[in-house]
């Protein structure tokens, strides 16, 4: 069965101790970014098929893996959501824009 697409790091060694042979490569780091990304919206769909913490979780395990890949420190990350937040809000009050008048 093909699969072509990025796996954790165990899933190679899951699959040969149930008796089978898996054929991997190490992706190249723009590879890499472009399967994330795929994987990310992967992990999405399926949390939004079955919202619950295990899919939550592993929407949150890729786009460690993407901050990881992108080299952004959790001090620029929490800069950035801090200032957006300040500047726009956050999404405490449940606000739903229905339409703009001009």
């Amino acid at each position: 069965m093909k699969y072509g697409k990025l796996v954790r790091d165990n899933i190679p060694d899951i699959i040969q101790r149930q008796g089978k042979t898996p054929a991997v490569r190490v992706l190249s780091d723009d590879e890499y970014r472009v399967y994330l990304n795929k994987k990310l919206l992967e992990e999405v769909n399926e949390y939004l098929e079955n919202s619950c913490v295990e899919e939550f979780c592993d929407i949150l395990e890729v786009l460690d893996a993407v901050r990881k890949s992108m080299n952004f420190s959790d001090a620029d990350i929490d800069a950035f959501k801090s200032a957006k937040a300040a500047q726009n809000g956050k999404f405490d009050k449940k606000l739903f824009l229905e339409e703009v008048v001009e």
